[in-house]
């Protein structure tokens, strides 16, 4: 058994930053903290000429669109590669269970 059992998304995504729009793919995970009581999400974004114009290498707050989820967090530095991470606390960009028919379906 692992420390926290995650959920996830992989796929196309809108990002918000300083107002503009732009389409990109993501890899996010999270998992619920019983300690605070928080839900934590987390990824990378892929490598994007225009994220990396907007964002400069510093942190920015971000708005991230995946289907119909919809949730706010922050940009941080890139990786070597030049993928950004992100991440955000509450409701995650992506469907998660809720109910226990949910969790053992």
């Amino acid at each position: 058994m692992t420390e926290h059992d995650e959920d996830g998304y992989s796929g196309e995504a809108t990002l918000v930053v300083d107002g503009v729009s732009l389409t990109t793919t993501v890899e996010l995970r999270g998992y619920f903290q019983p300690i605070d009581g928080f839900y934590r999400w987390y990824g990378r974004v892929a490598v994007n000429d225009e994220l990396t114009k907007l964002a400069g290498g510093k942190k920015k707050a971000v708005e991230i669109r995946a289907g119909s989820h919809t949730a706010t967090g922050e940009l941080s530095d890139p990786d070597p590669w030049g993928r950004y991470r992100i991440m955000g606390t509450s409701t995650p960009p992506f469907p998660v269970p809720t109910t226990l028919e949910e969790l053992n379906a």
